[in-house]
């Protein structure tokens, strides 16, 4: 409870930026670069070996990714390693840019320069920290002393390129930017702009990391806007955002950074990082594509690529994690599954132009999912919508409404006693055990009709508790004569309330449903349902198991 030890440590810009408040979502894609093979990988317990990261650069382009942070090379041999093999084996499309970071130290950019000799697109990222705290205490020097080692860290990316012969781009970050006063971070990136001057055929990159989270959302976005607006050369340079996710609004600081005036996203796939991790990418990207913006990144195959993910990284998605957790789609909830699937109805009856599903914002078969293994599912909390869906779309049952709330209740009481989810081949045996296979104690053995001046005739012989019994009854039809005489022989006391039946297969000798719902005299419902190639016949075991269940 020692919460005075604490207080703010960011810095609001010298004047008021709040232009970003005008909008109200994302309208493009930003320039993405996945940091997973870097900052993704130094957060792992046991980091990739070099197949890994093969594979999983190939997946990244896959994706669409067109500019990658492919590793610290002066940090470790394994990364100078996989980098080298990336160029050496020729595996970096011509379409994608590598990505290297570098301290502004002399011996650390000298090996990174030969860690790229060859490459053909290369991004070289260069930082230091900028922030109070570092400054202070880790650093010790002045404004002035930071400021100086960014700008020869500049000019020596700068001149070991010219001695090169290269043509690399060149990215700068103050790190640990969130502490830092902005108008302080917005002399040390000019100083750097400066030594680059960047042209229009070859743009610097800026980059405002949240090296760690300290305010609310609103506060970056304002920091972002402030550089974006007074930044030296700005048609020239590429705001770039590297937000992490210590306040867990890495996601957020992203999307009103953009919205602030930044061009570029650094993130991973499922925001994996160092501590509470960097900003999830797929979030970001689905959330532009569940407002009809184009995120120019493919998470079609998203199982896919979890399995992918996971195999890379030993890290687990979480159930919940948005669009890729497996159970982000799925709906336990009675009234939820309830209107998930009369909205499904509505999407194929109007064919709209858009999508508006209540409670799924985008389809889930966009993402490769299917609706009866990931959206609805069943167990004790859910009801009658869902599992009707599920014996409909699955199984081919358009079960009559009342009979749907039968079914649910079965369905859930079942759930409950297992203490288990029902998965959708239970539920239809549930089903069929319940409503269709109920023959006891009532048997219809024979059945015989004759044609009458006021309807039919029927002959049954059957039994009830094993005692057989033959009789005739007449009807105006032949499910109606079959319960009178059933009535007559055994003294039942009910009425046929709900009668629907529909083909189950599209042939000549299709088998047909027969649902029958009969009313005692205490109000209360019973349900039976019957499947036989001929319709009378499959409409009186329909009858018989209402009986059976009454």
């Amino acid at each position: 409870m020692n919460y005075r030890k604490y207080k703010r440590q960011y810095f609001l810009p010298p004047v008021k930026c709040m232009d970003w408040t005008e909008k109200d979502y994302v309208e493009k894609a930003p320039v993405w670069c996945s940091v997973d093979l870097r900052d993704g990988n130094q957060a792992l317990v046991i980091p990739m070996n070099l197949q890994q990261k093969i594979e999983f650069f190939k997946l990244l382009t896959k994706i669409g990714f067109k500019e990658i942070e492919v590793g610290f090379p002066a940090a470790s041999e394994t990364e100078y390693t996989f980098i080298r093999t990336l160029i050496e084996e020729n595996l970096i499309p011509d379409d994608v840019t590598i990505q290297v970071l570098t301290q502004a130290r002399e011996h650390i950019i000298k090996k990174t320069f030969e860690a790229v000799k060859g490459a053909k697109n290369v991004i070289i990222h260069v930082y230091n920290s900028t922030s109070l705290a570092q400054r202070e205490q880790v650093f010790k020097k002045s404004k002035e002393e930071i400021l100086e080692i960014a700008v020869k860290g500049a000019q020596l990316l700068k001149d070991l390129t010219e001695q090169a012969g290269e043509n690399y781009r060149f990215e700068y970050s103050p790190e640990s930017f969130t502490g830092t006063e902005p108008e302080y971070a917005l002399e040390v990136c000019n100083a750097v702009l400066d030594v680059w001057k960047p042209q229009s055929d070859r743009k610097a990159i800026i980059n405002l990391p949240v090296t760690v989270q300290h305010s609310m959302p609103h506060v970056y976005a304002s920091q972002v806007e402030y550089i974006c607006k007074n930044i030296k050369y700005r048609e020239n340079v590429v705001i770039s955002l590297h937000p992490h996710n210590d306040r867990g609004c890495g996601v957020a600081d992203a999307e009103m950074g953009l919205l602030a005036g930044a061009d570029r996203i650094e993130g991973t796939l499922f925001g994996n990082g160092e501590r509470t991790g960097n900003a999830d990418i797929v979030t970001i990207a689905l959330n532009m594509y569940a407002q009809g913006v184009c995120p120019e990144l493919d998470f079609s195959e998203m199982t896919e690529i979890c399995e992918k993910y996971e195999g890379f990284t030993g890290m687990k998605i979480n159930e919940r994690s948005p669009y890729s957790g497996e159970l982000v789609f799925a709906a336990f909830s009675g009234s939820h599954q309830d209107a998930i699937a009369k909205g499904m109805h509505w999407q194929e009856e109007k064919q709209p132009e858009h999508w508006t599903v209540p409670y799924l914002p985008i389809d889930p078969s966009d993402l490769g999912r299917n609706y009866d293994a990931d959206v609805i599912r069943i167990n004790s909390q859910s009801g009658k919508g869902g599992v009707g869906y599920i014996l409909e779309t699955k199984f081919g049952l358009n079960l009559p409404p009342k009979m749907r709330e039968a079914m649910g209740y079965t369905a859930k009481a079942v759930s409950d006693h297992r203490q288990k989810e029902l998965l959708p081949e239970e539920i239809f045996e549930l089903f069929k055990k319940t409503f269709e296979n109920t023959s006891s104690p009532l048997t219809v053995e024979e059945t015989h009709f004759e044609k009458s001046e006021n309807g039919v005739v029927a002959e049954i012989k059957s039994s009830f508790n094993q005692k057989p019994i033959s009789v005739k009854a007449s009807g105006n039809g032949s499910l109606n004569a079959v319960s009178n005489a059933l009535k007559k022989a055994y003294g039942f006391q009910y009425e046929v309330v709900t009668y629907q039946e529909h083909a189950l297969e599209k042939s000549s000798h299709a088998r047909a449903i027969a649902y029958v719902g009969i009313q005692k005299p205490d109000g209360a419902l019973a349900w039976g349902a019957g499947v036989h190639e001929d319709i009378i016949h499959a409409s009186i075991d329909a009858l018989v198991a209402a009986i059976n269940n009454r």
